[in-house]
């Protein structure tokens, strides 16, 4: 899939989302990249890219004090290559993209992987 394409999928899975999830995301980068860095897999136990979709890198909403503030902001990232090796079409991918988004801002806002396979987001 051509990157424009993956983009604009991307900013759609975001537009869908409710108003008061839009409103957590304030200094939150989501950024694409085509896969993820041999430090990203190794600070996240991974060994390959193919597994890891996204990646939440930030400090989550729960765990921010009175003196938090000017910080860089958080970033989302959103993988390519491996998210397009996992689906067998289009519509796989854009359901994928909006599942890795929904996942990594539920990151942000405190929840743990646990806390995820709990809600069957895992």
């Amino acid at each position: 899939m051509h990157r424009r394409r993956f983009q604009m999928l991307v900013s759609r899975a975001v537009r869908k989302l409710p108003p008061q999830v839009l409103d957590s995301l304030d200094n939150v980068a989501i950024v694409i990249a085509r896969r993820p860095t041999a430090e990203q897999l190794a600070v996240h136990g991974e060994e390959d890219g193919g597994s890891l979709l996204g990646l939440y890198e930030g400090v989550p909403l729960t765990e921010r004090g009175a003196t938090y503030g000017m910080v860089l902001p958080d970033r989302i990232t959103l993988f390519q290559e491996p998210i397009e090796a996992m689906c067998r079409n289009d519509a796989e991918i854009r359901t994928e993209v909006q599942r890795t988004i929904v996942h990594e801002i539920a990151h942000h806002l405190g929840l743990g992987e646990e806390d995820l396979e709990g809600l069957g987001w895992e």
